[in-house]
């Protein structure tokens, strides 16, 4: 399978080798030429085999440059117990018949992303092998909160690599925050920029396109790559968790092989729930796709009137990885509902990029209306609905959990829909203690959500993760923090080039 750039067509590139530089040359993302087909018996051959042999046979239908044995080596060395100590890598929790939560946060850094980012370092190492490439990789990451501790795990220390993540200074958990700057290994940076997570990824995204700095780098022997959600590498393992929550409803007897589910993602760059988009079009029974969004409501807004428009005030809410005005994966959607028209997909970013806003045409637009329902949620209802949830199941809820709950009982009372639903729950509450107790009404004044883990664990009786816990007593590494202007110098500082 090749894949192309969604702003020309015509560069046509493998899996390796989109994998490797992440994002094209001319600013595009890699999506697949082709979406493979999956039916009844692909599915019910998966339901016997434990999540490392699904996500070899999934991921293999487009990776044909690996072996199975290599992708296999991958899968248990990223979903194994060292890894995901509880022995499945995303469970399900049916809270009352037809509702049901997929837990995609009991790796290494308690968020979703560890399930893409355990994997895409040895689908990168493995890929620059196979290109023979010789120069050492610089990994650029632009974080909202997850992805970079997701990222810096996933990189430690592996050979060939130097991983520089960005968070914005005031945009993140004091958790999130922590493990990112408490990180261990010889390979990595992290670093602070003023302002929000639009601001970090524009930043990213520019020094991708610095055609004299990645000639810079070159000749000091490095290129760049990204462990964003724009590299092709990091969506391919997110396809895997929503068939293989499939699987294992049917085995479970919780739905009929062939009945539909629908899926209630929260959303803020778009890469989690387009991984789920992949999945219906390749023939996973998907009724319909829950866009949830926090009070950032550009994704609500776009899905219901076909105009996106980044041109808006910015929150920071109880649900930080969310906070997003500028949701890359979009563009991968848009190529796929527009035939792989690479021109059209190219005005819409250029009016993105010069005027902060796009539309689409209207069969677009009322494509976009059968596809997807969207809606969001505020912090003061984020908090209701953590406080009701925990009420009425005993189930606690991180803030991103808790739109995706609350978008979903909207979108069932204003549709009647009795469709069996997926919400995927991103991150451990534990990683937002202050919103969480907030939300269960105790005073959090003046404590940070480091200091708070003890608390929560008394009020809730749920055990934090271990790694969230260690966090409190590790020691800072970095506190650089530096303008959107100042990134590159940040960059070629610290590779000393």
């Amino acid at each position: 399978m090749h894949y192309v750039s969604t702003r020309d067509h015509t560069t046509r590139v493998t899996a390796g080798q989109a994998i490797a530089t992440g994002l094209s040359g001319d600013g595009g993302l890699f999506a697949p030429e082709s979406l493979p087909h999956i039916d009844a018996d692909f599915l019910n051959a998966l339901t016997a085999l434990s999540y490392e042999e699904r996500a070899v046979e999934i991921m293999s239908l487009f990776l044909d440059e690996f072996s199975r044995d290599e992708l296999l080596s991958f899968a248990r060395k990223a979903y194994g117990t060292e890894k995901f100590p509880e022995g499945n890598a995303a469970p399900l929790k049916t809270l009352e018949n037809g509702l049901h939560v997929l837990e995609l946060w009991h790796g290494p850094t308690c968020a979703f992303k560890d399930l893409a980012l355990q994997m895409l370092p040895h689908l990168l190492t493995a890929s620059l092998k196979k290109n023979k490439e010789q120069r050492r990789v610089c990994i650029l990451v632009a974080t909202s909160g997850d992805t970079g501790k997701a990222a810096l795990e996933g990189f430690c220390d592996v050979d060939g690599t130097n991983i520089l993540v960005f968070y914005p200074k005031d945009g993140v958990s004091d958790i999130q925050r922590l493990q990112m700057t408490t990180q261990r290994g010889g390979n990595v940076g992290v670093c602070a920029v003023r302002g929000n997570f639009d601001d970090a990824q524009t930043g990213v995204k520019a020094i991708f396109s610095d055609t004299g700095l990645r000639e810079r780098l070159d000749s000091a022997g490095y290129f760049f790559s990204s462990a964003n959600s724009i590299n092709w590498g990091r969506v391919l393992p997110q396809i895997v968790y929503y068939i293989s929550a499939y699987c294992d409803l049917v085995a479970q007897g919780k739905l009929r092989q062939g009945d539909a589910m629908n899926v209630c993602v929260p959303t803020g760059n778009f890469g989690n729930i387009l991984a789920a988009y992949y999945a219906m079009r390749m023939g996973l029974p998907i009724g319909r796709l829950i866009c949830a969004s926090n009070r950032n409501s550009v994704l609500t807004d776009f899905i219901c009137t076909g105009s996106y428009n980044a041109r808006r005030p910015f929150y920071n809410t109880l649900s930080p990885s969310m906070d997003i005005l500028i949701s890359s994966n979009l563009e991968r959607l848009l190529f796929d509902f527009y035939g792989n028209d690479s021109d059209q997909i190219r005005q819409l970013m250029k009016s993105l990029n010069q005027d902060g806003r796009y539309t689409v045409t209207d069969d677009i637009a009322e494509k976009l209306k059968a596809t997807f329902y969207a809606g969001c949620c505020d912090d003061e209802q984020t908090k209701k609905t953590i406080a009701s949830v925990f009420s009425g199941y005993g189930y606690l809820l991180d803030p991103h959990t808790a739109v995706a709950f609350d978008v979903n009982a909207r979108y069932k009372a204003e549709t009647g829909d009795t469709t069996p639903t997926l919400i995927v729950s991103t991150a451990s509450p534990y990683k937002f203690c202050k919103g969480v107790l907030s939300a269960l009404g105790r005073d959090t004044h003046g404590r940070s959500d480091a200091e708070l883990i003890d608390t929560l664990e008394e009020v809730s009786g749920v055990p934090a993760a271990q790694p969230l816990k260690a966090v409190r007593s590790m020691k800072e590494r970095f506190d650089t923090v530096v303008g959107r202007g100042e990134m590159v110098e940040y960059v070629t500082k610290t590779l000393g080039i």
